[in-house]
């Protein structure tokens, strides 16, 4: 699936490592992504943790899409900043599944910056 993901990689996100129902990817905060307050614009770490979730609920075999999702910003991320998203499974049952994906800098710290959930849905191809 990632490899037909043209936004993602547009964005140049890259997909570290891939197993069942996990998913581990990075990005680099461009100053294209930066808004007027000189912060990583919402829409692209969405963007990135999506991007986690999507490998992860898509590792099973199925198309899976994103039913659902939600995002709480936690701390801001800047220009220049790379950006990690790890997503881990969380249940599954019949088409749906729940997932969730931490986004998190990359330096000593690995200070949080976002904490999403994504709801999933198998649908028949």
């Amino acid at each position: 699936m990632f490899d037909e993901d043209h936004a993602s990689k547009a964005l140049g996100i890259e997909l570290l490592e891939a197993s069942e129902g996990h998913a581990h990817v990075r990005m680099r905060v461009t100053p294209e992504m930066v808004n007027g307050h000189a912060i990583a614009h919402g829409g692209y770490v969405f963007l990135l943790a999506d991007t986690a979730f999507a490998c992860a609920c898509n590792s099973h075999g199925p198309i899976t899409v994103a039913a659902s999702a939600q995002i709480t910003f936690l701390a801001p991320a800047h220009e220049g900043e790379l950006l990690h998203a790890r997503a881990v499974e969380r249940h599954t049952r019949g088409r749906s599944g729940i997932y969730d994906t931490t986004v998190f800098r990359d330096d000593a710290d690995g200070e949080t910056i976002a904490e999403f959930r994504g709801h999933s849905r198998s649908i028949k191809s």
